[in-house]
């Protein structure tokens, strides 16, 4: 079904990581009008000459999503480009390190929190006033948002926290018939997931790739794109009576 994204406004926070990026160029491609949000001015410069179709159709503005004011300027410079907001893929994250309880750092574990949950909670406070009923909100959370793994306290503790705002968030605004849901990548094939894998290798006294391709039923990470696909169906209307739900992305690793 071409141009499924036909005129609607999207915001992509985290837009010059490897699955914002993708995520833009394939909305792009389905007819949208997307807003790239990033910490880095010449990441997002980068990403949006990727994406391609000129500033009619794709503009970016820096942010940092830890900031309230800072999150709903980014909010107000899309709707003064673009008119409206009817998609927000808050999509923003970081990792912070693995540790032992009585190691983790604290501000690592604060800077964790930060980004992922007070930054989708400032994302959804400062884009809903600005939101067409029959909208959709999309999280980012992770296959590790549904299980545990020893050491990863900021991480996974972040993505589970994520799954209870989005259930708050599609109860509230299922009235004006914005469907919210979190998306739950398994390890992706990108520069995020490589510096992980790098750190864990040296934890579990393996390559920690191999480690995962073992473990994921279908013996490979995601790449962007796939994720990229799910991203179009929760943005789009194929998804209309879809919303409180986690959409796994992770080749059979929660089954």
């Amino acid at each position: 079904m071409a141009n499924q994204m036909q005129g609607k406004v999207c915001v992509i926070t985290g837009g010059a990581g490897s699955i914002g990026a993708a995520a833009a160029k394939l909305l792009l491609a389905e007819g949208a009008r997307v807003m790239l949000v990033d910490l880095e001015e010449a990441a997002l410069r980068n990403a949006a000459a990727a994406a391609g179709g000129g500033g009619d159709v794709v503009a970016w503005t820096r942010a940092d999503v830890t900031r309230s004011e800072e999150v709903k300027a980014a909010m107000t410079a899309t709707v003064s480009h673009f008119g409206s907001i009817d998609v927000l893929f808050s999509n923003a994250g970081n990792f912070g390190t693995v540790a032992p309880i009585t190691d983790y750092p604290e501000d690592v574990f604060d800077s964790v929190l930060a980004v992922h949950v007070k930054g989708a909670f400032l994302c959804a406070k400062h884009a809903v006033p600005h939101m067409k009923d029959g909208g959709s909100i999309i999280i980012t959370s992770s296959v590790v948002g549904v299980k545990g793994d020893p050491g990863v306290y900021g991480y996974i503790t972040a993505k589970h926290a994520q799954v209870g705002l989005m259930r708050v968030l599609a109860k509230e605004l299922a009235g004006r018939n914005i469907r919210v849901n979190t998306l739950h990548p398994g390890p992706v094939e990108n520069e995020f997931q490589l510096r992980v894998e790098k750190n864990l290798s040296g934890i579990l006294g393996r390559d920690a790739t191999a480690f995962f391709n073992d473990i994921i039923p279908l013996k490979r990470h995601v790449r962007a794109e796939e994720v990229a696909r799910s991203v179009l169906y929760l943005a789009s209307d194929a998804s209309s009576f879809t919303t409180g739900s986690l959409l796994m992305v992770d080749g059979g690793l929660s089954a």
